[in-house]
């Protein structure tokens, strides 16, 4: 089918791109680059060796030196072990098994590790990962065969080919939500096929979705599936749910290693399971004949060589017994299970490959690309896709593969397609109204309205919740670093605002109460600038708890009591490059609680209608500025 085969092309180039720009960096890049980078773990420390399922010895690994450095390895992506005396010829390739804080587990097929593991300066190295691919495009392909049957309801209305449709149900009654989030539930349970919950910023979207599935469990469904396109968003729906006295389960290892989250992993889970003595004991004792083979050198004679073969064979022999009464716990784990989360790809992890659900959940669906969403949609009933398309779209790394389509999510496809189906929360409790009122009118058709507790919240009586700050004719020209536009200048007025801002919050706060604090740029650059003149801030060790320094994309998801944007660009050209993204801009804007404070110059972005229309309403409420004001 042209719809699902276009997709699959879309994929495709995606895929090349990401691959040439992964290999591109890797192959010229040190392994301190590499870890900088966050794609290795250098130097580390085996910790340990045992057999598990298959023909696989897992390694738990741990990283001695760099812990503070962030990076992204994670359950299920493949890595190499390696060691540093030879990197290209001294590695083996693997698959996470597990991640938590500063240990790895890896699991690799091979009978025992390579001498030069007992040398030294060793590390691991993440590798470019197929296997979500590979499952996407599988997905796509049964997508693709079912479609051809023209049987599958949900599928062809999922692709617009029929109309969705609903049950009349008496009112649920749902405690603790407001009216649009009772109505997105009423509709997710009276849904036949598929249901759409657009929750804007601080309007209480995961609270909707765990009371849905709550409601959903009480009306009689068994089997339900919550996915998102991030492990912290999964993390944060399983740790809700639990909140909730759900029995709910989560496959892949957490992002936020919690005690309270661990507890619902099929590790854990699988753990405090009475017959799991017997397992250890079995494991033991294959581990056993393992290191029994291991005493037998290759260079011993023929006898020798056959009995460390016959130990190697009882040793497997005895982890395939321990295969089956794994799979037997894991089986009665899944089915003690009201609710599984996963990632969209985790959704097709091996202990639940065959599972069918009656219901699946893609939360922020605006995130995830399409193809992903196939995988937790085949096997399901129904499907419920919530989210924002007006907030960060999916990261795509092909500009080719973006224009063609992929950049538009299943998500925006269905609220275009099945206006019926969606439900709008309308009522947001982060922001103060003034703060929220452009963001409502520009990106929701004016409908959002601000909870009573939060609609006035000032930071003290006679603040200006919003302010947008020209530095229009103060000179302060954008400079380019690498590909990033910078504007030093203006990051230093940016500063003595704050400075102003923190002497006045003195007053009203203490250390232990003192407001949170965002500052934000689109360009990375800019935020190296920021964050060294932070550093110099007079008193800073007395704020700097409250102050973080991150990009936008950095800060989604994320809320602050004052949120400080630093616009940067300032050209007699006019250009602003991708600030023309104005979804990214409303992420930026949202994240504020009681001051929204931008700073910018008008001559340059007023360029584009967007900003013409904030620098009027920061007019409109008071709330425009000229910078010259605070250089007298």
């Amino acid at each position: 089918m042209q719809y699902f085969e276009k997709l699959l092309d879309f994929l495709d180039i995606e895929q090349a791109e990401d691959r040439n720009q992964y290999l591109k960096f890797t192959e010229k890049s040190s392994v301190n680059e590499r870890r900088a980078n966050g794609l290795a773990w250098y130097p580390i420390a085996i910790r340990g060796t045992e057999m598990t399922k298959g023909d696989y010895i897992q390694v738990e690994v741990e990283r001695t030196t760099h812990q503070d450095v962030s990076h992204i390895l994670r359950f299920g992506m493949p890595a190499a072990l390696f060691s540093n005396h030879d990197p290209k010829e001294a590695r083996i390739e693997g698959i996470i098994s597990h991640q938590s804080g500063n240990k790895l587990k890896i699991n690799f097929r091979i009978e025992e590790l390579p001498d030069w593991a007992s040398d030294g300066k060793l590390g691991v190295d993440v590798l470019f990962d197929d296997n979500s691919y590979a499952e996407m495009r599988n997905a796509l392909k049964l997508a693709d065969k079912r479609a051809e049957s023209q049987k599958d309801q949900l599928l062809q209305i999922l692709i617009g080919e029929r109309e969705a449709t609903f049950e009349e149900l008496p009112t649920a009654n749902v405690q603790g939500l407001n009216e649009s989030q009772s109505a997105a539930v009423q509709k997710i349970l009276a849904a036949n096929e598929l249901a759409l919950v657009h929750g804007p910023p601080g309007t209480g979207k995961t609270t909707t979705i765990v009371q849905a599935v709550k409601a959903l469990i009480q009306q009689g469904v068994k089997k339900i599936l919550v996915t998102a396109p991030s492990n912290t968003a999964v993390d944060l729906l399983t740790e809700k749910m639990a909140e909730q006295k759900i029995a709910v389960l989560r496959l892949g290892n957490p992002a936020r290693v919690t005690e309270h989250l661990l507890a619902h992993t099929m590790d854990n889970q699988m753990a405090e399971h009475s017959s799991m003595k017997d397992v250890k004991r079995l494991k033991k004792q294959a581990q056993e004949f393992k290191q029994m083979a291991h005493k037998y050198k290759r260079n011993f004679g023929r006898a020798e060589q056959e009995q460390r073969k016959l130990l190697f064979n009882e040793a497997y022999k005895i982890m395939k017994e321990v295969e089956q009464s794994e799979q037997y716990l894991m089986d009665e784990v899944i089915a003690r299970a009201q609710v599984i989360t996963a990632t969209l790809v985790g959704a097709n992890h091996y202990s639940v490959r065959s599972q069918q659900y009656d219901i699946a959940i893609i939360d922020e669906a605006g995130q995830a690309i399409e193809p992903a969403c196939w995988i937790p949609i085949l096997k399901a009933k129904k499907i419920v896709l919530a989210g924002d398309h007006c907030q960060l779209p999916p990261t795509i790394k092909s500009a080719e593969a973006a224009r063609s389509g992929l950049s538009k999510t299943l998500f925006e496809k269905c609220i275009e397609l099945h206006p019926k189906a969606v439900s709008l929360l309308e009522e947001q409790y982060r922001m103060h109204e003034k703060i929220m009122n452009f963001s409502s009118e520009a990106f929701y058709d004016g409908k959002l309205k601000a909870n009573a507790a939060v609609a006035q919240r000032l930071l003290f009586a006679g603040d200006i919740p919003l302010l947008f700050i020209d530095t229009a004719g103060c000179g302060f020209d954008e400079k380019l670093e690498g590909t990033s536009s910078t504007n030093p200048e203006e990051a230093a007025f940016l500063m003595k605002h704050l400075q102003r801002l923190l002497i006045e919050l003195n007053a009203d706060y203490t250390t232990t109460d003192f407001p949170s604090i965002g500052l934000i740029s689109p360009y990375k650059q800019q935020i190296a600038i920021l964050q060294e003149q932070l550093a110099h801030l007079p008193d800073i060790d007395t704020y700097k708890h409250s102050i973080s320094v991150n990009t936008v994309d950095s800060f989604q998801g994320q809320e602050r009591d004052i949120i400080y944007i630093s616009m940067t660009r300032s050209n007699s050209e006019g250009e602003i490059g991708f600030l023309a993204d104005i979804r990214r801009m409303n992420v930026a804007m949202t994240r504020a609680k009681q001051k929204l404070v931008v700073i910018g110059d008008s001559a340059t972005l007023a360029q584009l209608k967007f900003y013409d229309n904030f620098i009027n309403y920061a007019q409109s409420i008071d709330g425009y500025k000229s910078a010259w004001e605070f250089m007298l």
